[in-house]
This record gives structure tokens, C-alpha cells and sequence, in this order.
């Protein structure tokens, strides 16, 4: 089992950036894909980014693959998502997640394993 701690979220204007923080501690090895996903309240979740963790491969929801960039640490077992030229509609709860394995790495189905969230709101 894999437990994950989200950080770096808060209130920005538009155009601004932040970089999240997805600290993970446990039986890690077991761990091939890590996601960034975001949810509003009264809306579904929905994925942002996911990285396979064995060779760095990237994917991004169409909305985020132009500001957005996922990337790991495996030094200090952390996984990032870089958010820049953020906008209103960026403002969600965005939670970090982990799976052994997914054909769909963008689907909040595919995961097991979830942070308790961190909170970006971004300002007009």
C-alpha cells in the first residue's frame, strides 16, 4: 500500500502558477502509474495529468497538456504537477492517486489509492 500527501495549492490570479506535491511513502515499487485530478463541487472528477512512473511517460488531459506538467522524484518518492498560466476555471480540489496498472491513466477508475486533496483557486 501506498500512501499519499498533497501540498502546494492556494489562491493566485490568473496567469499565475503553482506547483503541487504529491509526497508518497510506503511499498512504492508497486506503483506504476501516478495521476493529478480535480474536482469542483456538484461536478465529476476529472484527470489532469498521470505519469508512468518506470520510464517517465507523460499523458494530459486536453485542458492541461499546453500549462501543465507532471514529473517524479524518485530520490524523495515525490511526484509534481507544475501548473502555469492558470486560469478561473482551474479552481478545484486536485487530488494525487496511485495504481499498479490502467489502460486508462487519465480515468479516476483506475485508481485505488487517494490524497486528501489540496485546494487551488485561481482569481480573475
Amino acid at each position: 500500500q501506498v500512501q499519499l500527501v498533497e501540498s502546494g495549492g492556494g489562491s493566485v490570479q490568473a496567469g499565475g502558477s503553482l506547483r503541487l506535491t504529491c509526497a508518497t511513502s510506503g511499498y512504492t515499487p508497486s506503483t506504476n502509474f501516478m495521476g493529478w485530478f480535480r474536482q469542483v463541487p456538484g461536478k465529476e472528477r476529472e484527470g489532469v495529468a498521470a505519469i508512468y512512473t518506470p520510464n517517465d511517460y507523460t499523458y494530459y488531459a486536453d485542458s492541461a497538456k499546453d500549462r501543465f506538467a507532471i514529473s517524479q522524484d524518485r530520490a524523495k518518492n515525490t511526484v509534481y504537477l507544475q501548473m502555469n498560466s492558470l486560469k478561473p476555471d482551474d479552481t478545484a480540489m486536485y487530488y494525487c492517486a496511485a495504481t499498479i496498472a490502467t489502460l486508462r491513466p487519465l480515468s479516476s477508475e483506475s485508481y485505488q489509492n487517494w490524497g486528501q486533496g489540496t485546494q487551488v483557486t485561481v482569481s480573475a
